[in-house]
C-alpha cells in the first residue's frame, strides 16, 4: 500500500496510465479467452481449468490428431501483453493425423508458434519467450523435385522448468532437460541435459546450474 500512495503522489500520470494499461489488459484477456476456448472447444482441443489468452491466438488440430493443454496456461499474441515485443500471434497446431501435442499445467507462451507433425510434449512451469518457435518436422521435403518425397519429423520433449529466452527456436529431435535455460536467439537442434544453462547457434551449454 506504501509504494501505492508513494507512486500516486510522486508520479500521478504515470500511476493513472499503468492503472489504465492494466484494466484495459483485462478486458482484452477476458474477451478473448472466452473467443479462443469457443474455437478450441468446436475444433476439439482439449484444455484444462484456468486457461487465459491474451489476444486471438490460433489453435489448430489436424483431423485425427490431439491438442491437449493443461490447466492454467497463458498465451500472448497481443503486442501490448509484452513488453519485449511481440511480432506475431501465438500458432500452436498439429499438422498429421496421428500427432500429438501435449502442454502441462501453468506454462506461458509469448507468440510462440509450435507445429507438430509427430510428437511435441511440453512440461509444466514452461516459460516461452517472446517469439519462440518449437517444431518437431522439417515441414517440407529438401527434394522438392520429387513428389514421393516427405519431410521428416522426429519427437521434441521440453521437460518441467525450461525457460526458453525470447526468439529461441527448437528444432525436431530434441529434448531439453528439467529447469535448463535457453539463451535469447538460440537454435537448438540437438538435446540439451537437464539444470544448465545453453545459447548460440547452435545451441551448446554454457554453464551448470547449481542444484
Amino acid at each position: 500500500m506504501k509504494d501505492i500512495r508513494t507512486g500516486l503522489l510522486s508520479d500521478p500520470t504515470g500511476y493513472f496510465a499503468l492503472r489504465i494499461d492494466t484494466y484495459l489488459l483485462l478486458v482484452q484477456r477476458s474477451i478473448f479467452t472466452s473467443w479462443v476456448k469457443m474455437k478450441m472447444s468446436l475444433r476439439r482441443i482439449r484444455y484444462g481449468k484456468g486457461i487465459a489468452f491474451y489476444g486471438n491466438a490460433i489453435i489448430r488440430r489436424f483431423p485425427g490428431s490431439s491438442v491437449i493443454i493443461g490447466n492454467n496456461c497463458r498465451f500472448r499474441s497481443s503486442f501490448a501483453s509484452n513488453a519485449v515485443g511481440l511480432n506475431r500471434k501465438c500458432f500452436i497446431s498439429t499438422l498429421e493425423p496421428g500427432a500429438v501435442l501435449q502442454i502441462g499445467d501453468n506454462s506461458g507462451f509469448s507468440a510462440t508458434v509450435i507445429g507438430c507433425a509427430e510428437s511435441v510434449t511440453i512440461g509444466r512451469n514452461v516459460i516461452c519467450g517472446g517469439n519462440t518457435f518449437i517444431t518437431d518436422y522439417d515441414w517440407h521435403a529438401i527434394d522438392r523435385s520429387d513428389p514421393k518425397a516427405k519431410a521428416l519429423s522426429s519427437p521434441v520433449v521440453i521437460e518441467d522448468n525450461v525457460w526458453l529466452g525470447l526468439n529461441a527456436v527448437v528444432l525436431k529431435g530434441v529434448t531439453i532437460g528439467k529447469g535448463s535455460i535457453i539463451g535469447a536467439n538460440s537454435v537448438v537442434t540437438k538435446s540439451i541435459p537437464a539444470g544448465v544453462i545453453a545459447a548460440g547457434n547452435p545451441c551448446r551449454v554454457v554453464k551448470e546450474l547449481s542444484s
